[in-house]
């Protein structure tokens, strides 16, 4: 059965994919838990307006983003975390606490998507994070304070 996801779904495919999976699969678990839509040719055509729409939105939010990367060069952000005595935080601190804490500190809007962190942080200390959007780049100092 070919559905559209709806979603980024592990081991089958991303958002708006176009994807052959087994009816089973789809009818029973994809298509309940609105992850997936069934591929009709209506779909398939609304699917792609949207996926322009997105698109566009994007090139829009990587635009701006290249326009403000500069600013972002000396910002020192300030992040406080429950840690134990050794300084391992209780729970890792992702992109999306970092563009949270961007905004409200530095009142710099940034896609959590652009931010770059191999790996969330855990621990209490001075990290430098990267901020790419397109072909501009910038750093800021983050630093992880025991709250």
């Amino acid at each position: 059965m070919k559905v559209i996801l709806l979603k980024d779904v592990k081991k089958i495919g991303q958002k708006y994919e176009i994807k052959e999976v087994s009816d089973g699969h789809a009818l029973n678990l994809l298509i309940p838990q609105g992850l997936a839509i069934s591929a009709t040719p209506e779909a398939v055509k609304r699917i792609g307006v949207m996926k322009s729409r997105m698109a566009a939105e994007n090139k829009v939010q990587e635009e701006l983003m290249e326009k403000n990367i500069k600013s972002l060069d000396a910002i020192v952000l300030t992040i406080s975390g429950k840690a134990n005595e050794k300084g391992h935080l209780f729970a890792g601190l992702h992109n999306d606490a970092i563009a949270a804490e961007l905004s409200k500190q530095a009142h710099v809007q940034v896609d959590p998507s652009f931010i770059q962190l191999t790996q969330p942080i855990k621990e209490v200390g001075e990290y430098t994070v990267e901020v790419r959007a397109g072909s501009k780049s910038a750093k800021f100092k983050l630093v992880v304070k025991k709250g």
